[in-house]
């Protein structure tokens, strides 16, 4: 049976797609998601985790927030203007997804540079909890109550009780496992790499497809040396690059 936030999400989706006349298959090319991924989610059957709800809301260009809200985006803030968004005990966007029960904090407020999530974790051991997820960002993590057990890509196994922290790179493959019967909760607090959402809002998704093929000049700069002799013009006279013994003119 879907919770309420489940079928909120896919009502969301829903309504952006309709009201942007996007088809599923259209979504699904903007964010990298398998078409039966999004139908499922629209239908309330599937939820998804932090790492996918990411990846969906830059492919739409969009705040994380505004995958839950309605709330209007506004301008990012000039240096010395005020924001603020204060939330109540309880307050959030609740979300049960894989092995966490996510409360998504301060979502009436977009765009921003972090995401505050309140969560408990579930799954006892890394059997249970399945892949290690992976994201853009950074995230700080604060134990509240319990003990959680960080897995990471690189790092052996540690475990943090009440009050102990940690700060990862959130690119490293990590998984946050319930280390006590008690109720394992904690604070995290991620970035959403602020520069490529805001630069996603301007720019569509075929752009960025278009901007990760261009890097290819190392290459043609070493084809041109061991070919027909010409350079990238750096290292003086007329053009060419420096003769090696292979190329060196004969007298």
């Amino acid at each position: 049976m879907a919770t309420e936030l489940e079928t909120g999400l896919g009502q969301r989706l829903r309504e952006l797609r309709t009201r942007n006349g996007w088809r599923i298959a259209d979504v699904s090319q903007m964010t990298g998601l398998a078409t039966s991924t999004i139908s499922k989610v629209e239908n309330g059957h599937m939820s998804l985790t932090y790492d996918k709800l990411q990846q969906l809301a830059r492919g739409l260009s969009l705040d994380l927030s505004e995958l839950f809200t309605d709330a209007k985006r506004t301008e990012v803030p000039m240096l010395g203007a005020a924001r603020r968004s204060i939330g109540r005990a309880g307050d959030g966007v609740f979300l049960q997804a894989g092995s966490y029960e996510y409360r998504f904090l301060n979502a009436d407020l977009v765009p921003k540079q972090m995401v505050p999530i309140i969560g408990v974790a579930t799954a006892r051991t890394l059997e249970e909890f399945g892949p290690l997820i992976k994201h853009e960002g950074e995230e700080f993590l604060l134990v509240l109550e319990g003990a959680i057990e960080v897995h990471t890509e690189f790092y052996a196994p540690v475990v943090l009780k009440a009050g102990d922290h940690m700060y990862i790179d959130s690119r490293m493959g990590h998984a946050y496992v319930a280390a006590s019967d008690d109720t394992c909760r904690v604070v995290v607090v991620c970035t959403g790499a602020a520069d490529e959402l805001q630069r996603a809002v301007a720019t569509k998704p075929e752009t960025r497809d278009e901007d990760r093929r261009v890097p290819s000049r190392p290459k043609a700069r070493k084809t041109d040396a061991q070919g027909d002799g010409k350079g990238d013009g750096k290292s003086g006279g007329k053009g060419e690059s420096r003769p090696n013994k292979a190329l060196r003119p004969r007298k």
